[in-house]
């Protein structure tokens, strides 16, 4: 995410209109309208490039900023730079080399980008310093040029000092104003060692991001015998009638979803959804001009042995219903051996692009590489 260098060439893929681009390692599908636009994949003294997020710019660019990995660690404490790519023509086509955006001011590295176009004009780039296992928090800068200049970075988190993740592409802004950010907790002083199954709350702020508090709700997961469960990486979608609706990673076997009322304040317990999924992240957003709600995962409803508990299928729908049910079920990779998550969402007028970490056990082990593929929103929203 942070140090400066560049990224190498960067391998650029169309797709004929209707076709699916095949690669070596990619199965065999049905025609679909998706094009694969951008692939970074690691190379020398780059092994990995991980997760990003877009903003739309004034003059129309597209930009997306991503973690380019460095050194020799593909691991996610290795040393990481945040990096930009452009696009010009609304995602078909993007820029051949990096500009570094932040460099590695973290102890391990800088990760997991949130970019978000607020309500007052200016943009704010959210992202994880990584110092340590008991020292890795959420930062925000802010543009006011069109994301030539940052900001100092601001601490989401000031106290306590603690190991908190932030997702890429998690952060929101309500109607109200009012920011939301979403974390799992994972250390803080007072424990003995890490809880990696994590616990759940939300930081919001009511003043543009200049102060931030803790929601009053922080909690963990159970499944229906009181066993606890994993809890990681949540995110929250503001529905059609105001309510929230937050989404984690479990391994209860679905996404599990929690409620708010107020904002963000407060939250209903963790419930299984129908979006059914291994110990692997899931996003959702509401389609621009309507209620419905998109939702990218890893979809195991029809799971076979050769893939349970991986990151495969990589899968769109929507739903109609607030996220109670999905409909129109996309299937946008399906590599038994292949490995996608961590996927960031962006609508570009009658089109959808999907920045997400992508990967193998045959090549490019499991996130190392970087692709960013476009779709018409029709595709998923009109029904067969």
């Amino acid at each position: 995410m942070l140090r400066a260098v560049l990224c190498g060439l960067c391998l650029v893929v169309f797709c004929v209109p209707g076709a699916w681009a095949q690669e070596p390692g990619h199965s065999a599908q049905e025609k679909k309208p998706v094009e694969r636009v951008l692939l970074l994949p690691p190379g020398p003294g780059n092994p990995r490039n991980s997760e990003g997020d877009f903003v739309r710019l004034r003059d129309g660019r597209l930009l997306f900023i991503y973690t380019h990995f460095t050194g020799k660690s593909n691991s996610d404490f290795g040393p990481a730079y945040l990096a930009a790519r452009e696009s010009r023509d609304g995602g078909r086509t993007w820029s051949q080399e990096d500009r570094r955006v932040v460099a590695n001011e973290g102890g391990m590295n800088v990760m997991s980008v949130s970019l978000l176009r607020l309500q007052d004009g200016r943009i704010a780039l959210f992202y994880l310093r990584k110092n340590s296992l008991k020292d890795c928090r959420p930062l925000v800068r802010f543009s006011t040029d069109e994301a030539k200049t940052w900001s100092e970075p601001r601490y989401v988190i000031q106290a306590p000092v603690g190991y908190y993740v932030l997702n890429n592409d998690r952060v929101v802004q309500l109607r109200s104003g009012r920011l939301v950010v979403p974390v799992s907790v994972h250390n803080l002083p007072q424990y003995e060692k890490p809880d990696w199954l994590g616990q759940i709350t939300c930081y919001l702020s009511d003043d543009g991001g200049r102060s931030w508090r803790r929601s009053r709700s922080m909690f963990k997961g159970y499944d229906a015998q009181g066993k606890r469960l994993v809890t990681q990486e949540p995110g929250v979608v503001e529905l059609a009638d105001g309510t929230l609706l937050l989404y984690c990673r479990t391994n209860g076997g679905s996404q599990y979803v929690s409620y708010s009322r107020d904002g963000g304040e407060t939250w209903s317990k963790l419930q299984p959804s129908q979006l059914v999924s291994p110990v692997s992240p899931a996003t959702i957003k509401r389609i621009p001009g309507t209620g419905d709600l998109l939702a990218v995962w890893n979809d195991h409803s029809q799971a076979t042995p050769q893939i349970r508990g991986k990151r495969t299928p990589l899968v769109v729908a929507i739903s109609r219903d607030q996220g109670r049910t999905w409909i129109n079920r996309r299937v946008l990779e399906d590599d038994p051996t292949g490995w996608y998550c961590y996927t960031a969402v962006e609508f570009v007028g009658d089109y959808v692009l999907l920045g997400h970490c992508t990967g193998s056990t045959k090549k490019y082990a499991h996130l190392a590489m970087l692709q960013v593929v476009r779709f018409p929103l029709s595709w998923v929203t009109q029904s067969p």
